[in-house]
């Protein structure tokens, strides 16, 4: 059914086009109402506006709390059109029809992002908008509600087809919208409150987020998919500009985060650094003299695994980089930032996408992971755990050297971004060998040491890479075999959380073997 829209209340947070918008609805003799700061804008562009004081015939109030929370907005709101105890009930208290509700709220998750402080934050929660909203998405069969100030263009559009009117499909999914705003509000400031009242668990949770880019498809063309931020103001792959190549896809964004996440454990104020990410594992990772050295390192891990991967660095591309990564097909580039010589280089590229964050994301920060699961859903904090801040033990005979030791924290950083079972090994800062997901630990180790023996191969090394390496194990070894697969492998030293029952056995095995061992006491599983 065409409902027209010959009244509409206007209460807008963001006024960004509202001015424009009002005009081309008083041009159609649409009654406006408005209140405070929006209905002074309009007013000095010259708009004939009516105060929403004017027709509930009671002051704002209490710094604006109190405005809109009135039976001659709600009723109007709320009045079914074609029900006739509903239209006595309006002429009885001398309520009229609001056929249009445009509200856009008080800026919360923006006063959150900005660190407000706890009073700040709290004004910043609107109470009359969400009421509103709620109001007229419940009644959209006679009222429209929008939230959105893109959507006013649409509205425009459908008064101009349908003479003034509004289709039912319009107004429903206007309704549908609005409700999916006011619960995104609700979370957003439910889950604040969590956070500042340090609740890890509360009774009822909710993640969610704002759409930004649908796809053409998910992992695979079968399924449907989409893109959505949650507003976190962490660096990343929703922070970043796509500055060339096509749309990235459902597994373009998957590993490009997971590229990111990675790269951005190593410190770029310390050291240039490079990882090249294929299904959301590391096949290359390394630190270096520049981003070129460390690239050409990470490369050399499993050249073949990295064709058609994704490529982050912790620096400032540069054009030395980008070009040595123009050798091999790439689908991503991502980076902090990236010179004009390098973006040139790229673009002669076309189907590299390159994606420049302004940052990298901060591996301490707190965060949540959420798995859905059948009839629910699995949430966690991130594990933002960092080798800086553990209690390294060395629990064998031999102690590491110092070049042992920075490679052994570099193998531990990779391995915490590694699927489970993870056992990396690394050379001179860079990693030689990875064994990801398998279902054994001892397999992860074998697989990492063949892995490596094929890219000495392919590099026309007389020697494998894992020759003089050190390991990292993201969990604890629950045998010794896993170990003596490592040292098989040439592996010198190992670092791993410690905590089996068979630590003992486990220590025992490295100190025959000649192996420097640490334990750090974190575990870094990744499913």
């Amino acid at each position: 059914m065409l409902r027209p829209i010959q009244r509409a209340l206007i209460s807008v947070s963001d006024k960004n086009g509202i001015v424009d918008f009002a005009k081309a609805l008083s041009a159609r003799g649409i009654e406006l109402i408005s209140t405070g700061g929006t209905s002074a804008l309009l007013k000095e562009s010259g708009l004939d506006v009516k105060d929403v004081s004017d027709i509930t015939k009671f002051p704002e109030m209490m710094d604006g709390r109190i405005k809109t929370l009135h039976p001659a907005v709600h009723g109007g709101l709320l009045a079914i059109r074609d029900n006739d105890a509903h239209s006595q009930a309006q002429k009885d208290h001398d309520i009229e029809n609001i056929d249009l509700l445009v509200v856009n709220l008080y800026p919360f998750e923006e006063t959150v992002a900005k660190g407000a402080d706890f009073d700040t934050t709290i004004e910043n929660i609107d109470i009359g908008g969400p009421a509103m909203i709620r109001a007229a998405a419940k009644n959209h069969d006679g009222v429209t509600v929008l939230v959105d100030n893109d959507d006013f263009d649409a509205l425009l559009a459908e008064l101009e087809t349908n003479d003034g009117k509004v289709t039912e499909r319009f107004r429903k999914v206007s309704a549908q919208k609005a409700y999916a705003r006011t619960a995104n509000y609700d979370a957003a400031i439910s889950n604040w409150f969590a956070s500042a009242l340090e609740i890890d668990h509360p009774k009822w949770v909710s993640v969610s987020g704002e759409l930004s880019q649908t796809m053409r498809y998910g992992e695979n063309p079968h399924q449907k998919a989409a893109f959505y931020t949650t507003g976190d103001q962490r660096k990343g792959v929703a922070s970043a500009t796509q500055v060339q190549g096509k749309e990235l896809s459902y597994n373009n964004l998957n590993d490009t985060d997971a590229a990111i996440e990675l790269v951005s454990e190593f410190d770029p104020s310390i050291s240039p650094a490079v990882a090249i990410i294929k299904h959301a594992n590391p096949c290359g990772v390394s630190t270096g003299s520049s981003l070129t050295d460390a690239y050409v390192k990470a490369l050399r891990c499993d050249p073949v695994s990295a064709f058609g991967g994704i490529i982050a660095v912790n620096q400032t591309l540069d054009e030395e980089a980008a070009a040595e990564i123009t050798k091999i097909f790439t689908e991503v580039v991502v980076a902090p930032e990236a010179t004009e010589g390098a973006k040139s280089i790229l673009a002669k590229k076309k189907n590299v996408r390159l994606l420049l964050t302004e940052g990298l994301p901060a591996p301490k920060a707190a965060g949540i992971t959420a798995k859905m699961l059948s009839g629910g859903f699995l949430l966690q904090g991130r594990d933002n755990g960092t080798i800086e801040e553990l209690d390294l033990k060395v629990v064998t005979e031999r102690q590491p050297s110092a070049q042992e030791l920075a490679d052994m924290k570099i193998a531990f950083k990779i391995c915490k971004h590694v699927k489970s079972n993870a056992i990396i090994y690394v050379k001179d800062g860079a990693s030689v060998g990875i064994g990801a997901g398998q279902m054994s630990r001892v397999d992860s180790a074998r697989i990492a040491a063949w892995k490596a023996e094929e890219a000495s191969k392919e590099a026309g090394l007389s020697e494998t890479l894992t020759k003089g390496s050190v390991v990292a194990s993201d969990a604890f070894f629950p045998f010794a075999d896993g170990l003596l697969a490592a040292a098989k492998a040439g592996a010198t030293a190992v670092i791993q959380p410690g905590g089996s029952m068979r630590d003992d056995e486990v220590i025992e095995a490295a100190n025959e073997a000649g192996l420097a061992m640490v334990m750090t006491g974190m575990r870094h599983f990744r499913h």
